[in-house]
């Protein structure tokens, strides 16, 4: 799903390993993040959060259509700016990507 421009906020979040960007939309009332955010966010590497939003789409806890949303960013390489669409999750992603990385944990105790 491509999305034009929405009215967005900057939401900063204060981990133990520093600050996290994500945007919010207020028109959908949602925080957007990307996979290295959320990583960044549960301290997992970016294949297990991968990982885990694969599985919640093949068991239809959620669906792409309603979750992603591709944004462009603009990275600089070299001398170059590259705009490149990058996948985003809502909140509602974020917040099922936690509830399995917090069944692991409480597992592994």
């Amino acid at each position: 799903m491509k999305n034009s421009p929405v009215s967005q906020n900057l939401i900063i979040y204060q981990g133990q390993s520093g600050k996290i960007e994500f945007k919010g939309d207020l028109e959908k009332q949602t925080v957007w993040a990307n996979l290295n955010q959320i990583s960044e966010l549960y301290g997992r590497d970016k294949s297990v959060v991968s990982r885990h939003i694969n599985n919640i789409f093949k068991e239809r806890e959620l669906t792409k259509s309603s979750t992603v949303a591709k944004f462009a960013t603009v990275q600089i390489e070299g001398s170059r700016s590259i705009s490149r669409e990058i996948e985003f999750y809502n909140l509602d992603m974020i917040i099922s990507v936690g509830g399995f990385i917090a069944e692991i944990d409480v597992e592994g105790l």
